[in-house]
């Protein structure tokens, strides 16, 4: 016997859940397949809130804030495993099963426990151990099945020394030396988290900066600071010619010929989509070579009446825009005017130490567009609760449009970048300009403060360059 349902969504992640609860709230009859025992993907389970985890956890029991600051030193014991330091992941990840479960039942949405699998464009098979398969059809379906780590066939995995990112958070014990394939967000991330647990960590990347979705001052800021604070080495524009694993150790052969060893290795660059299992042959629905599903503006596939959401579709990769990406798909698909598109203004967050944060345009994308912009810069160390903190590399920059003063983007690299970058978010998304810094008031002692002193800074640097005839006023500069 087939079960119907108006929508079916195979993947109880961020995506999954807020697409099943948005077309539940208006009425429909939703069925939600995950194959896990239990809901939230890789956000809950193994990546984001885990390795954010993990980071708090570092930070203060490394006693990183205060090295320096107050002539106390820690030191993390060396036979320590990961699973010691997330005392708080076991309370914070059932938090999150709660809340999903209780929105999932809140909405009477059907969940059904499983391996799902299209048999064809309107239907799909739930397979569990020792239960007989169960038929689902659906109206409509949403693939919000996520993302993995890619392992290409040149990387020996052996899941003991050499893992990927997901097996991370399962390391019996924090290796003594750590290798990082890969400058990006997870890459760094990790390199960052595990220095400050007193491992030795090596980061290599072909690319010529770490984080190069942001600009080079960014990525030199960061690499500055790990490498201050934290002892991190960086290898950049480097290509890794050799990987193996001898007497428990991983070697890491680089271009130039040099070898790396450590205890650990992981290869964390680049990511491919979970969608090998899915039977999407069936359906019609096209991937790339990488398993991603490809989607139009309203994140419908080859096959319209399914959708796709979430990091099963590639970049942006982000939580945060998978939920208002499936919302989207959904409201598009069920012909509702809740909800037609997402927000053009999304704020970027990098959990690094320290934090980096953007929204907007960046100078350098500002200018390729043939914007006459202008940016204003304050630096942390300036700023009384940046020096409370201990910052010296932090800043705030602010980019705006020469001609109105309106703002263009924002960039943040500093402790609570990822809090305080929705400030200059909201001024984006309504169209401000640096007019809202220079008259908010901001508290004092606090990060947001360095904003108004970035607007100062570019409304002298504004005046400089159009001079006295310009017309406008740089304003006070205390």
């Amino acid at each position: 016997m087939t079960e119907h349902f108006d929508l079916v969504v195979v993947g109880a992640g961020p995506a999954g859940e807020k697409g099943a609860a948005q077309a539940a709230y208006f009425g429909k009859k939703v069925c939600l397949i995950e194959r896990a025992p239990k809901p939230g993907g890789a956000a809950v389970n193994i990546g984001t809130i885990p390795s954010n985890t993990l980071r708090e956890s570092a930070v203060l029991l490394s006693g990183l804030r205060r090295k320096g600051l107050y002539g106390v030193e820690f030191h993390v014991q060396p036979d320590l495993s990961v699973a010691d330091f997330m005392q708080r992941e076991r309370q914070v990840i059932e938090g999150a099963w709660r809340e999903i479960e209780e929105n999932i039942a809140r909405h009477d949405i059907t969940v059904v426990q499983g391996n799902a699998r299209f048999t064809g464009p309107q239907a799909l098979e739930v397979t569990r151990h020792g239960q007989p398969p169960r038929s689902i059809s659906g109206d409509i379906f949403l693939v919000a099945t996520g993302s993995r780590p890619w392992r290409p066939a040149h990387v020996p995995f052996d899941g003991a020394v050499i893992i990927d990112s997901a097996g991370v958070l399962t390391m019996p014990a924090i290796p003594p030396r750590l290798i990082l394939i890969g400058g990006g967000t997870i890459g760094c991330t990790y390199a960052c988290i595990f220095a400050a647990l007193g491992a030795q960590v090596t980061i290599v990347t072909a690319r010529d900066r770490l984080l190069a979705q942001f600009e080079h001052e960014v990525g030199d800021a960061l690499r500055q600071e790990m490498t201050r604070r934290l002892g991190v080495h960086v290898h950049l524009g480097v290509d890794v010619t050799r990987m193996d694993v001898q007497g428990g150790l991983g070697y890491v052969t680089i271009a130039d010929g040099t070898t790396l060893v450590a205890e650990g290795v992981v290869y964390c660059a680049g990511r491919e989509g979970t969608t090998a299992e899915l039977g999407l042959e069936n359906a019609g629905v096209a991937t790339t070579s990488r398993g991603f599903v490809t989607v139009d503006d309203k994140y419908r596939t080859s096959t319209t009446h399914i959708y796709a959401a979430g990091d099963v579709i590639g970049s942006p990769g982000r939580a945060s825009v998978a939920m208002e990406q499936a919302r989207v798909a959904m409201c598009h698909a069920f012909g509702l005017r809740y909800k037609q598109a997402v927000a053009s203004v999304v704020p970027y967050g990098v959990w690094t130490i320290p934090e980096v944060a953007s929204v907007g345009l960046s100078e350098s994308e500002a200018r390729a567009r043939g914007i006459a912009c202008e940016i204003g810069r304050a630096e942390l160390a300036h700023n009384a609760r940046g020096q409370i903190l201990g910052e010296t590399a932090g800043f705030v920059k602010l980019v705006f449009n020469a001609e109105d003063q309106r703002l263009l983007g924002a960039t943040i690299v500093g402790e609570g970048a990822c809090e305080i970058i929705h400030v200059p978010s909201a001024v984006l998304a309504h169209g401000g300009t640096l007019d809202y810094f220079i008259q908010a008031v901001f508290g004092y002692p606090t990060l947001t403060d360095a904003f108004k002193y970035a607007a100062y800074d570019g409304l002298q640097r504004l005046q400089r360059r159009i001079g006295a005839s310009g017309g406008l006023a740089a304003g006070p500069t205390a």
